[in-house]
């Protein structure tokens, strides 16, 4: 049976909830942080990414952080930012950041579910596996920037085809 027949299609059932029905179901390594909080491991080719969603019913927003560990040397600093910059031109669906006090690359997006909208399994699923497929297609490009000594340019052709992880 398909995750989405799973649920009706109920303003009851918290998105979560359903977050972590799916990852149940994907047999992913999961946990349930708070009740608006899920985090996640999903492997992907290059490495296992960390996922983490939190609904916050203030805003009526699902948040998802999709992120990586890197540590580019800090005189790599600048071409990764430029490499941030030309890649998320080309996210239509979120965007990548980086934040230095951790060492992670993160891959964000925002669900705005507002005036009562409810979110379904078909689209955290999709949530989930842009931010895989995303991090997946630019990985190598960031790291040729931060370790290959190649030009932002150079590094930008190794990402023109998309990668697909298995999320």
């Amino acid at each position: 049976m398909p995750v989405a027949e799973q649920f009706t299609h109920s303003d009851e059932i918290h998105p979560i909830d359903i977050v972590e029905t799916l990852a149940e179901f994907r047999d992913w390594d999961f946990d349930r942080v708070a009740e608006d909080q899920i985090a996640m491991a999903v492997e992907g080719q290059w490495r296992t990414y960390s996922i983490t969603l939190a609904w916050s019913p203030f805003d009526e927003t699902l948040r998802m952080i999709c992120t990586f560990e890197m540590e580019p040397p800090e005189e790599k600093l600048p071409k990764i930012y430029e490499a941030l910059n030309r890649i998320n031109d080309q996210c239509w669906a979120g965007a990548f950041t980086y934040w230095f006090e951790q060492r992670l690359m993160v891959y964000r997006y925002g669900l705005v579910l507002s005036g009562g909208q409810y979110v379904g399994s078909e689209q955290i699923e999709r949530l989930i596996s842009t931010a895989v497929s995303s991090s997946e297609r630019f990985y190598p490009a960031l790291q040729l920037v931060a370790w290959g000594d190649r030009s932002v340019d150079d590094a930008m052709q190794v990402a023109i085809a998309e990668a697909y992880g298995r999320a």
